[in-house]
């Protein structure tokens, strides 16, 4: 015999519910919603936090885990914790997207001349270090007429991509016109950093010596070291999980503007970074300017 039919028993029998539902460690409240059919206030209060993890699932197009989604829902003010989100997530079918390996892209140059390492691992958010340090790298999408390449620089103190680029080509030209873009937009009023990988695009001669017109001191990380450029490797992880492995780009024009909505309508304006305090990066910037 389960609990409640038991307890019904013993009520029937003329014994007191209450100290029936005390020796078995049961709710009265629980028991009598049960008895009356309508749901108790846990099972309500899991209705209503269910609908709303969802709906924050949905906006994060599905790439939010439990700890987001905590973070999300406490900035709205409920009152709930990371276990049992988790298990309400579990209950309705609910995951964060996870990492996949990716394809390594890096072609070094093994006749480039050796550039330090200004970096080393350090991507640790700086309050006093907007336009200090950026970093980025290159990545690729499949489309139905061919490959698409997508070029960052991204603010290692707030994680927002202040530079982009996309191309058909690998050359250097990709990479450079990421860097104009981002020193157009942040105008750095000291030389910055640029790290990146050893590619022979990062590595080459037009790149240095666009750096140095730009006042851009660069920084490179060893070969076939994931680690050394995390930052950006972490980005290009999201990006690829929530949007470009998501969708078969029937052609490059239908890929650029989903770059560009993810990048600038969403990353930079709402992805919230656990190492930013859960915050965005235009909400951690705009934290920093108050």
């Amino acid at each position: 015999m389960t609990v409640h039919p038991f307890i019904e028993a013993e009520k029937q029998a003329g014994h007191s519910v209450k100290r029936v539902c005390e020796l078995l460690k049961v709710s009265r409240a629980a028991f009598y919603a049960r008895r009356s059919g309508r749901p108790g206030p846990r099972a309500v209060r899991d209705a209503e936090l269910a609908e709303k993890i969802t709906e924050v699932h949905d906006r994060s197009h599905g790439t939010y885990g439990a700890p987001r989604i905590h973070a999300v829902l406490q900035r709205q003010g409920e009152e709930c914790g990371r276990r049992r989100i988790a298990r309400l997530m579990r209950g309705a079918g609910l995951q964060g997207r996870h990492r996949r390996r990716r394809q390594l892209t890096t072609v070094p140059d093994l006749r480039a001349g050796v550039r330090p390492d200004l970096i080393v691992r350090d991507f640790a958010p700086d309050p006093g270090g907007l336009d200090a340090r950026w970093c980025g790298d290159i990545t690729y999408v499949a489309t139905g007429e061919g490959w698409l390449y997508l070029a960052t620089v991204i603010d290692i103190a707030s994680r927002r991509v202040v530079g982009w680029s996309t191309a058909d080509h690998l050359r250097t030209d990709l990479v450079a016109d990421a860097l104009r873009s981002a020193c157009r937009r942040r105008r750095p009023a000291r030389p910055v950093i640029f790290h990146s990988d050893r590619g022979c695009q990062y590595t080459s001669q037009q790149f240095s010596s666009l750096a140095t017109e730009l006042s851009v001191r660069l920084s490179v990380g060893r070969t076939g070291q994931c680690w050394d450029n995390a930052l950006a490797e972490s980005f290009f992880a999201t990006i690829k999980r929530k949007l470009l492995d998501t969708v078969v780009w029937p052609s490059r024009a239908a890929a650029r503007p989903a770059i560009f909505n993810f990048i600038e309508g969403w990353y930079n304006l709402h992805r919230l970074h656990s190492s930013l305090g859960y915050h965005s990066p235009v909400e951690y910037e705009t934290g920093l300017a108050a």
